[in-house]
């Protein structure tokens, strides 16, 4: 076993070690990504108010994909955040 300090490959040695340029690594190779302390506090009618940049935002802010239009991300919001609806 080696030390924090030491470097040590987990795929057994060889290939390629190229990262996902999307993930950024932090210290030690884990990633920077930190999940927010709280839900949003949005209402049903909040989300479907929202303009597309802030859901942008909002889905990225949790690490949940940005794909689909408008409407599909107002509904994969909705559904993730909102407890009841």
């Amino acid at each position: 076993m080696g030390s924090l300090g030491e470097t040590q490959t987990m795929n057994g040695g060889g290939g390629d070690h190229r990262k996902d340029s999307s993930i950024t690594e932090g210290k030690y190779g884990c990633s920077s990504f930190q999940m927010p302390l709280h839900y949003p506090r949005y209402m049903k009618a909040d989300y479907e108010m929202m303009p597309e940049w802030k859901l942008d935002c909002l889905l990225k802010e949790y690490g949940l994909p940005l794909a689909g239009n408008l409407d599909q991300k107002r509904k994969f919001a909705m559904g993730a955040f909102l407890w009841q609806q």
